[in-house]
């Protein structure tokens, strides 16, 4: 996939957008057609055009990292510190990374600065994953932390996630679920479906009867949460947001039961959302990108149309709001400068994307992972990757020391995010499956079959 570095000179300004908005439809006619448009796997006998993957071979960490610094001082008594550096790197490697980082460094001074070293997490990463990471080199990247992550990111799933526990929710919802959202680091979730509810569910209660895991179903209404096909839910602290085909945001306050504190009407079907403590911002199939305050009223601030096709995903931060469209095109706005900062053209259009400064992943309707990298304010394309996915990645979940992907091919693959990612395991599934959340032990997907599928890793 080739695509321009994207220039940081674009000025324009992010005026009101004073266009018609689009007549009355039918939201369930709208959204069918929107799903066999965009959602829809390719046709038989029609194959995409594959990019070869822009990462180079993996060199031997061994080769191509330097020796950590031999820093534990000399000993007159014989003992584990008489022992020279490379050896006792060798036992803290069989140890929990947690452990030599928080207790071994306590113990004397002599391993307080051996494991204090980050030459020395660079290495027992690099050994752990064998593979170019991170794909976006940091200047002050936490090896430590990285570490961690990974360590515990493969122990949970290693043997083909032989010890992971799997649960199918399939008693809530009676259509597709297509939205999925974690709260409180995974004891609650959220779920939206084109049954047009948001069911909330108590992950602590898995494995006993299904009715003590459905919690309830937002709203008051008799019949549904929404009036459309609920498709995005955001959160910020302890509120939620849900999005639809009805062209509706709802507010709710999970700290008070679930109750509703707001409403916005929008001019078109909401696609795709970002909670942050200032700003509510949405995506829409009208092509626009719309920003409220959700702390007045909420308060329509500015909208603009700044795509030619439907919004499909956004993110937003203290800084940007990037936005990616059917119309192949990636936006990203500079919030403090109120303007567009770039405006990249794609060979496909984005679903889903993640980030983690400076890191941008990802997936699109060819089934194909991109990362772009946060470069002084400019984003640009850094790699291309099939990760094995036949079919659109409809949801993906990046962390620095896990990947997670789902797509309409019926599958969610779990990766390390190496260069290129590593997948560890891959769960087939009867039907496609809608987004991915992961936090805390718990990773959540929304199924084409009706269900919310969750995965419990070992704590």
């Amino acid at each position: 996939m080739e695509l321009p570095l994207g220039r940081c000179d674009d000025s324009r300004t992010w005026d009101n957008d004073d266009s018609d908005p689009e007549s009355e439809t039918d939201p369930d006619a709208q959204a069918k057609a929107y799903v066999a448009r965009v959602l829809s796997p390719p046709k038989s006998g029609l194959a995409f055009s594959r990019p070869s993957q822009l990462s180079t071979p993996a060199a031997s960490p061994s080769a191509s990292e330097p020796r950590a610094a031999s820093k534990v001082s000399a000993v007159s008594e014989p003992g584990l510190l008489s022992l020279p550096p490379e050896l006792l790197l060798e036992i803290c490697s069989y140890l929990d990374a947690r452990l030599v980082l928080h207790v071994l460094s306590r113990v004397c001074h002599a391993l307080r600065d051996l494991v204090s070293d980050h030459v020395t997490w660079r290495l027992r990463a690099l050994r752990r994953v064998r593979a170019p990471y991170p794909v976006v080199e940091e200047k002050n990247f936490d090896w430590p932390a990285a570490c961690i992550a990974l360590e515990q990111h493969l122990s949970r799933w290693a043997e083909d996630g032989r010890w992971v526990e799997y649960f199918c929710l399939a008693d809530g919802h009676v259509a597709s679920v297509d939205s999925v959202l974690l709260l409180q680091g995974g004891s609650l979730c959220l779920s939206g479906s084109r049954d047009r509810n948001v069911n909330l569910w108590d992950l602590r209660q898995l494995g006993t009867e299904s009715n003590q895991v459905l919690v309830k179903t937002l709203g008051t209404k008799r019949n549904s949460t929404h009036e459309g096909w609920v498709w995005s839910l955001a959160a910020q602290d302890h509120r939620v947001c849900s999005g639809s085909w009805d062209s509706t945001v709802k507010l709710w306050d999970m700290a008070a039961d679930g109750q509703q504190f707001g409403e916005i009407k929008a001019s078109s079907a909401v696609l795709c959302l970002s909670y942050l403590p200032d700003i509510l911002v949405t995506g829409t199939y009208d092509k626009k990108v719309t920003i409220y305050d959700p702390r007045a009223g909420p308060a329509l601030l500015k909208h603009q149309q700044l795509h030619s096709r439907p919004v499909l995903t956004l993110l937003a931060d203290d800084r940007h709001i990037i936005s990616g469209s059917e119309d192949h095109t990636l936006v990203v706005v500079d919030r403090r400068a109120n303007s567009v900062l770039q405006r990249l053209q794609l060979d496909s259009y984005l679903l889903c994307m993640s980030y983690q400064e400076p890191q941008l992943w990802a997936g699109d309707n060819q089934g194909l992972l991109h990362v772009f990298a946060n470069r002084n304010g400019c984003f640009q394309l850094i790699r291309s990757f099939d990760v094995g996915h036949s079919f659109p990645i409809t949801g993906i979940q990046y962390s620095v020391g896990a990947l997670y992907t789902t797509s309409t091919d019926k599958t969610i693959r779990v990766h390390v995010p190496t260069d290129p990612p590593r997948t560890i395991c891959t769960r087939r599934h009867d039907n496609g499956l809608n987004r991915v959340c992961a936090e805390g032990n718990l990773v959540v997907a929304g199924s084409g079959d009706l269900s919310l599928e969750v995965w419990r890793l070992q704590a």
